[in-house]
């Protein structure tokens, strides 16, 4: 399957209007948070928190909707949250921590619980997972250089950041600037080109913003604790969807760029193979399933 094993999925936004305000498309990762700490279903969550260069994210561990809601937003650099979850256990003492990850994360994660040595008593604190949609990831160095050389803005003056419609998007408070995605490539992280995931297919929650209009984001509850936790928060009226045939452009275009991540990475990971050198998989393009073992 393409997008992965879900057991739902729909569109779906916070019904928070301060969220809904401050957080990236419909602030489901800020509203799930807020909700799982309000009803003691985790004690901390390890986010993307903010740090005093701006855009460059730092994990840091929220324990009140307070400071879930001081990282909303999607940063497009590296946050490495992973390193933060062992710190959350020992030094913050948490017992159920929940965590937001890109795809690769979240495959660090699921091997740490699946062979836990070492860190036995982390594997089983980790309560919740909420995954996003991943195309690729730029180094913050990366980052500024395309927005200051290629897009002429001052990095500074940046509000918001989006990727949709085949382009970058950069929002200051006086304009709205775009830059063809075609020409952010290159800056990627180089691991970036030979991930086969877009849709984090290996967290408790998936989301992101393809496949629903904007204000809304398209959710895949993948596992039993996602589910759960999802439908809760859904009947207490924090988030409201919709079913995906009601919305558009809809389910096809996610499978379509889902589709078209795993063809590049498969063509860049055989190319590799051939010439000898190290890949990240045991797999080819015909034969084996690239996540099987992962």
């Amino acid at each position: 399957m393409v997008l992965g094993t879900y057991k739902e999925v729909v569109a779906a936004r916070s019904t928070d209007k301060q969220i809904q305000k401050i957080a990236q498309d419909g602030g489901i990762v800020s509203a799930l948070f807020c909700y799982a700490l309000d009803e003691k279903l985790i004690d901390g969550a390890v986010v993307a928190g903010p740090t005093e260069e701006l855009w460059k994210p730092a994990p840091t561990v929220a324990m009140t909707a307070e400071e879930v809601l001081a990282a909303a937003g999607t940063k497009y650099t590296f946050s490495p949250n992973v390193w933060m979850l062992k710190k959350a256990a020992r030094q913050y003492g948490l017992e159920k921590i929940g965590t937001v990850a890109i795809p690769c994360q979240l495959m660090g994660i699921r091997k740490m619980q699946s062979y836990p040595f070492g860190v036995r008593f982390l594997a089983d604190k980790i309560a919740l997972t909420v995954g996003i949609f991943c195309m690729e990831n730029f180094p913050f160095a990366s980052l500024q250089t395309f927005i200051s050389e290629k897009m002429g803005i001052d990095p500074s003056l940046v509000e918001k950041m989006d990727i949709g419609k085949g382009k970058f998007w950069a929002y200051t408070a006086d304009d709205v600037y775009t830059l063809p995605l075609k020409e952010t490539h290159g800056y990627e992280q180089n691991g970036c080109k030979v991930c086969l995931d877009y849709v984090a297919e290996l967290a408790d929650v998936s989301t992101g913003s393809v496949g629903t209009p904007d204000g809304w984001s398209t959710v895949l509850t993948r596992t039993d604790a996602g589910e759960t936790i999802f439908k809760a928060a859904v009947d207490a009226g924090v988030i409201e969807t919709k079913a995906m045939d009601d919305v558009k452009p809809g389910l096809g275009m996610l499978e379509k760029l889902a589709t078209d991540k795993k063809t590049k990475a498969m063509k860049v990971i055989d190319d590799r193979k051939a010439m000898g050198l190290p890949v990240p998989y045991k797999a080819s393009s015909e034969k084996e399933d690239p996540l099987a073992n992962v």
